[in-house]
């Protein structure tokens, strides 16, 4: 299994939104790395589900129930979408400044690639997230 980092603003699509639909296709990135990152998910991984510009935090984790078939909203076949689906709400949201500040995620994606919208998270950061949120 492998880790992965989805951001939206909540004002766009919030975790919110998400558990309210039970699931959702993760679309319209338009960025090759994002692309490339989503075309690498694979059914079961797991998403920390990130709140960007308002909130600026981790606030869940969720699931990749289906993996990589063309971005319906666009015509060109470059782009991809994947379903992900809620799992659970983070006890406690892990903000980017907790990030930032926790040595052990000082070349986590979230940091040294801050406008990338789907990022890897190794399974080491995946750790040090968790037991900021008190998930362990």
């Amino acid at each position: 299994m492998a880790y992965w980092l989805v951001k939206s603003e909540p004002a766009v699509y919030s975790w919110d939104q998400l558990v309210k639909d039970k699931q959702t296709m993760w679309d319209g990135v338009r960025n090759y790395s994002g692309r490339n990152n989503l075309q690498a998910m694979k059914k079961g991984d797991l998403v920390l589900f990130y709140h960007s510009n308002e909130g600026m935090a981790i606030v869940g984790i969720a699931k990749v129930i289906r993996t990589a078939y063309p971005d319906p909203t666009t015509e060109n076949k470059t782009w991809v979408a994947v379903d992900i689906k809620p799992v659970k709400k983070l006890n406690t949201p892990v903000k980017l400044k907790q990030v930032k500040a926790e040595p052990k995620l000082h070349e986590m994606d979230l940091v040294r690639l801050g406008r990338l919208s789907v990022q890897t998270v190794k399974p080491e950061e995946w750790d040090a997230i968790m037991q900021i949120a008190g998930e362990k």
